[in-house]
């Protein structure tokens, strides 16, 4: 259980679960399983038993029996599958000009999607008060029950503890160092709520949503540079205090004395983010009318082959391809996605990456190695906060407080 959970050990200790039960929860959840037969088959479990653990999850909410629409002769067979009602899950992608906001059901379906265009600059009580208020109404307007939300889970474009719940020492987020997101959101909804690096839950996103093997690297190149990693087991890496993948203060080959915004100089985010191209080529970042201004001429002018931005923003693949060599190195991935603004800009971007990996990085690390754009888009960091939620209301905790029905008990 996460420490920012605010929940009582007691009642969410795992020996509060049968074991039975978490088999025959597991199975269906996986879709190894669909029916009784099939989970007593491949749980090794008795009928009996079998029987009394569905009818105990039927009986809370948690799983449904319908008859399947398969054609077939006589009876049709009743399957076992995810109630539709058995709770909500949340997912929050913080991003420096607006926050994106998802719920979804606990079989993982998409419900509904919105955006808040509030600046990260406003500071996080104005952010996460507009993204609680956007929630709200987003509940409300699909028939979402407020009783039964699972988790939230938070992702923030800076380094994070994750056991706290709460950003640290982030750049360009004044205001957020150390403040209390997790319990500002939990105070609001009474659920459990997670807050991580935006960049993680993209990694995850890509591997559970966009089918990308692992190990995986995900690269995100926008105001700055940061990386996700999801391990061969599935697992985000997050290193010892939630600074793994903040590679966008890394020396970069070519970065001379170019100050980056956290004082130092020459970091590979100050000389190849997004912002840096924009700011090399005089080109604003965002207009009073337009926030995305500066995605948008830039695009144009990659579109129009525009020597100048075409020369940028290859320059500035090379420099990040230069880092990732050596992370390829270091993790030894199958798969590296690359995702931001940079990253939908034709085929540029990821050729040069491409190119600079292939050069720097020995054939053993490559020979199997995938390097290509995020096809989710902006969606992946959404997808992979209600991954990483649903993988907490099933898991012993989870179920503990879902088969007690009491989502907000002891918050």
């Amino acid at each position: 259980m996460h420490k920012d959970d605010g929940w009582a050990e007691e009642s969410c200790a795992p020996a509060s679960v049968p074991l039975a039960l978490r088999r025959v929860l597991g199975l269906v959840i996986s879709g190894e399983a669909t029916n009784r037969a099939e989970l007593a088959r491949r749980s090794g479990l008795a009928r009996s038993t079998v029987g009394q653990q569905v009818e105990n999850l039927v009986g809370n909410g948690i799983l449904q029996e319908v008859e399947s629409r398969r054609s077939v002769r006589g009876r049709p067979p009743r399957v076992l599958t995810i109630s539709p009602q058995a709770g909500t899950v949340v997912a929050v992608d913080v991003d420096t000009t607006a926050s994106h906001v998802a719920i979804a059901d606990l079989s993982r379906r998409l419900i509904a999607q919105d955006t808040v265009a509030v600046r990260i600059d406003a500071g996080p009580r104005i952010v996460l008060d507009a993204v609680a208020e956007l929630l709200r109404r987003l509940l409300a307007e699909y028939d979402r029950d407020p009783g039964r939300l699972r988790e939230v889970v938070v992702g923030l474009p800076g380094p994070v503890d994750f056991q706290q719940g709460c950003a640290v020492q982030p750049t360009g987020m004044p205001g957020w160092d150390g403040y209390p997101v997790a319990e500002h959101l939990r105070e609001r909804f009474r659920a459990p709520v997670v807050v991580d690096n935006d960049v993680n839950l993209m990694a995850l996103g890509e591997a559970e949503q966009g089918g990308a093997e692992t190990p995986l690297l995900c690269i995100k190149i926008a105001s700055g540079i940061g990386a996700g990693l999801v391990t061969a087991g599935g697992d985000v890496y997050r290193g010892a205090d939630g600074a793994a993948g903040d590679i966008g203060h890394t020396r970069a080959v070519s970065g001379g004395n170019v100050l980056c915004v956290c004082g130092n100089v020459g970091c590979v985010g100050a000389i190849a983010s997004h912002r840096a191209v924009l700011r090399g080529l005089g080109i604003p970042e965002s207009t009073d009318d337009d926030p995305l201004y500066g995605t948008r001429v830039l695009a144009q002018r990659v579109a129009d082959s525009d020597p100048a931005a075409l020369h940028a923003v290859r320059q500035a693949a090379t420099e990040v391809g230069e880092v990732v060599a050596v992370l390829v190195h270091m993790f030894n991935p199958r798969s590296i996605i690359l995702a931001g603004p940079l990253s939908e800009l034709r085929d540029d971007l990821v050729s040069a990456v491409r190119a600079a990996v292939y050069q720097r990085a020995l054939p053993l690390a490559t020979r199997k190695l995938t390097i290509t754009a995020t096809q989710l888009k902006g969606r992946s960091g959404l997808h992979g906060g209600i991954a990483l939620a649903t993988r907490d209301v099933f898991g012993p905790a989870g179920i503990a407080r879902l088969l007690a029905d009491e989502p907000g008990a002891g918050g």
